[in-house]
């Protein structure tokens, strides 16, 4: 049965002043089962403390986040150092996924380094399927570029095929492609989904005066404000159309869906994620 959950990196900083344990509880009290540890550190406690919020609360881990490299930018556990401890933690915890959240930059630059990069995840993936665990990979809207006519989604696909997706829908919104199409182009493939909505708010009128202005250095920041109308929004407070996608998604073979939101614009994260799961359970999820 498919999971509702929380991405945890919404609720790093909660983590880091609160303690892990009673972030878990205040997730379940809002009517979660699940959650997919990002950007928070696998250490001891909080390793404890998901360990007794699986077994006290209920809440399923449905995936660990990993680098597929140790780099000064990745610092979380990595396969190719960490390969025994991600191994570990998934044993304690009962986790089935985990997911690289990103490819380097440097990997997204050509053809050739895109399908390098998918070599070395086949690799990973290969090593961690021998102890019944399924490495995911999960998008962003560059991910839908395309080079001679296939996106770099497609080449982690066909150099990768013990790999998995983990489709995140606002991103595939924001690159420029249907949810659905997406979706139905992975089906059997797409096992976790960050539900996330994209919003565009309004233009603000106080920003019409840097036109009037007329400098070329107002004019940039007019620019600049309105290339950020676009915006991450708790799910049922955007334009996607969810009644929809979420049914595609399920028989597309989704195991779990995770509650995201990159920006909170001022507001708690927790307020965000009572709306999301409010608007969730009116269609009936």
């Amino acid at each position: 049965m498919t999971t509702l959950g929380v991405q945890m990196m919404m609720l790093k900083d909660r983590v880091s002043e609160e303690g892990m344990y009673p972030v878990l509880q205040r997730i379940t009290d809002l009517g979660y089962d699940s959650v997919e540890v990002s950007q928070i550190p696998m250490d001891e406690a909080n390793t404890r403390a998901l360990e007794r919020g699986v077994v006290d609360l209920g809440l399923r881990v449905g995936a660990l986040s990993v680098a597929l490299r140790k780099t000064p930018t990745a610092t979380g556990d990595a396969l190719d150092t960490d390969m025994d401890k991600v191994v570990s933690d998934c044993s304690r915890l009962g986790v089935e996924f985990v997911r690289i959240g990103m490819m380097p930059f440097d990997a997204m630059v050509s053809k050739e380094a895109c399908e390098a990069w998918g070599r070395d995840c086949e690799a990973a993936a290969q090593k961690l399927a021998a102890h019944g665990i399924t490495l995911c990979y999960h998008n962003h809207h560059v991910d839908l570029a395309q080079f001679d006519g296939e996106r770099i989604f497609d080449v982690v696909r066909r150099v990768a095929p013990t790999v998995r997706f983990e489709v995140d829908l606002h991103w595939v919104q924001r690159g420029g492609m249907n949810p659905i199409d997406m979706l139905r182009e992975y089906s059997g493939v797409c096992k976790l989904i960050h539900v996330k909505d994209y919003r565009v708010v309004p233009l603000p009128a106080a920003d019409m005066a840097l036109l009037e202005d007329k400098s070329p250095e107002s004019h940039a920041e007019f620019m600049r404000r309105f290339a950020l109308l676009p915006q991450f929004a708790e799910v049922g407070a955007g334009n996607m159309n969810w009644p929809e996608i979420l049914p595609v998604a399920l028989e597309a073979g989704a195991e779990h869906f995770f509650v995201e939101q990159d920006e909170l614009y001022g507001r708690d994260p927790f307020d965000c994620l009572a709306d999301s799961r409010a608007y969730l359970r009116s269609i009936g999820y």
